[in-house]
C-alpha cells in the first residue's frame, strides 16, 4: 500500500520520509492512500489484537514489521454500562499494554517507524501518549525521548521512565511542551513521533471503529468521545468511513464530543460556528488529557463533527468528579479524562432506544 501525505490546508503532497510532519505552509498532513479493503470472511482466523485488522493499514504489502512491535493491543471489551441503560455500552479501552486507548495509535506509529528505518523518536504528551510511545519505541529497539510538562501525574511520569525513555520536563502549557519538542526534533534530525501530527497514529486509533463493527455487527448511533487533540475522535470517524466505503454499515455514527469547561477551544468554535478553533488561554482541569488551548487538528475535528450532525458539550470539574465516583460504582475505575466523557453522556439528551458507545480511554490507576 503506497501512501502520501497531503497538507490539509494548501493540498500540498510530500512522499512519507523520516522527517517530514508538517507542511511547510505550517498546515497538519494527511494520509492519502489507495482505498482498502477487507475480507470480513476470514476475520474469525485472525488474531484476537487490533492487527486482525492489519490489511486496512499502511504498511507495505507482506510486511510483518508490527510483529516486532505489538503487545497484543486491542480487542478490548464492549460491554452494557449497567443493567438499567441497555443501549448504552462502554468499550473497555484502558485494557491495553500500557492502560491506555492511546496505544492503538502508538503501536501502527511505532511499527510504521521501524519500516522505514527509524532508529530514533521524539514525542511530547500530557502523559499517556507518551508512555504509550515509549513502551513500543522501546520493544521495537528504538531509542526515544518524551518531552513531559511539569505537572504531569507523576505516575505517568515514573511509567515513562520504567519504559527506558528519556524524560524532559518542560515548564509551561500543553502548547509549550510541544514547541519546545519540534523545536528539538529539527534541531536534533529525529523522527517525531507525534500523537498529533503523524497520520499513521490514526490509522492505530481507526481499529477502535473496525472493532466495535465486528462486536456489534453493525454500527452504534452514537459514539460519546472526549476531545482535546482528537485522536480518538478522528481514529473512529476514519475507521467507520472505510467501513461505510465498503459497504459494510450504511449509516455513520453521531459524534458527541466532551471538552472540559476549563479549556474548550472546540466547544467555543462548534458554538460560534466556526471552521477551526482560535487558541484561548485555558485554565487547569481534572481532565488533563484533553486540555489542549489550540488543537492542531481542530479544522478536521470540527468537519467530523459536522458531517456526522454531531454535537459538543462541556463540563466542570465538579461534575468530573462526581462521574469518576459514579463509574467507579459501577466497576469501572477511570482516569478524570474519561469521567469527563462520562459527565458529558450524562448531559446528553439520547432517545430511548440510541444505541450509544462510551470507551473507557485511560486507567484510573495512572491518575493522581
Amino acid at each position: 500500500m503506497k501512501e502520501q501525505y497531503r497538507c490539509h490546508s494548501c493540498g500540498t503532497t510530500y512522499n512519507v520520509t523520516d522527517f517530514v510532519w508538517k507542511c511547510t505552509c505550517g498546515g497538519v498532513l494527511d494520509l492519502v492512500k489507495e482505498k482498502v479493503t477487507t475480507d470480513v470472511t476470514k476475520l474469525q482466523e485472525k488474531m484476537p489484537t487490533m492487527w486482525r485488522y492489519v490489511d486496512v493499514m499502511p504498511f507495505e504489502k507482506d510486511s510483518n514489521v508490527w510483529k516486532e512491535v505489538t503487545m497484543g493491543e486491542g480487542n478490548t471489551p464492549l460491554i452494557g454500562l449497567d443493567n438499567s441503560e441497555p443501549h448504552t455500552l462502554v468499550k473497555v479501552d484502558y485494557m491495553m499494554p500500557t492502560l491506555s486507548f492511546k496505544d492503538r495509535g502508538a503501536a501502527v506509529l511505532i511499527a510504521k517507524a521501524k519500516e522505514l528505518g527509524v532508529k530514533s523518536v521524539i514525542a511530547d504528551s500530557s502523559g499517556n501518549a507518551g508512555t504509550a510511545i515509549a513502551a513500543y519505541a522501546k520493544r521495537a529497539n528504538i531509542a526515544c525521548d518524551i518531552f513531559l510538562g511539569k505537572g504531569t501525574s507523576p505516575k505517568k511520569i515514573a511509567q515513562v521512565k520504567a519504559h527506558g525513555a528519556n524524560v524532559r520536563e518542560i515548564d509551561g502549557t500543553r502548547e509549550d511542551v510541544a514547541a519546545v519538542a519540534q523545536k528539538a526534533v529539527k534541531e536534533e534530525k529525529k523522527f517525531y513521533a507525534s500523537h498529533v501530527y503523524n497520520p499513521y497514529f490514526y490509522e492505530g486509533t481507526k481499529t477502535y471503529a473496525y472493532e466495535i463493527w465486528e462486536q456489534m455487527k453493525g454500527a452504534p448511533d452514537s459514539l460519546i468521545i472526549p476531545v482535546g487533540n482528537g485522536t480518538l475522535l478522528l481514529g473512529a470517524y476514519y475507521g467507520f468511513k472505510e467501513l461505510m466505503e465498503n459497504q459494510l454499515i450504511n449509516k455513520m455514527p453521531k459524534l458527541v464530543a466532551i471538552q472540559a469547561e476549563n479549556c474548550a477551544p472546540l466547544a467555543q468554535a462548534f458554538v460560534n460556528n466556526e471552521i477551526e478553533a482560535n487558541q484561548i488561554e485555558g485554565n487547569p482541569t481534572l481532565a488533563e488529557g484533553i486540555a489542549i488551548a489550540s488543537p492542531a487538528r481542530s479544522a478536521q475535528i470540527l468537519e467530523a463533527i459536522r458531517a456526522t450532525e454531531g454535537e459538543i458539550f462541556t463540563v466542570n470539574e465538579e461534575e468530573i468528579l462526581k462521574a469518576r465516583t459514579l463509574l467507579a460504582g459501577k466497576g469501572f475505575y477511570v482516569e478524570p479524562t474519561t469521567a469527563a466523557n462520562y459527565a458529558g453522556y450524562l448531559k446528553y439528551k439520547r432517545l430511548p432506544s440510541e444505541k450509544i458507545i462510551i470507551p473507557l480511554c485511560g486507567a484510573g490507576i495512572k491518575a493522581n
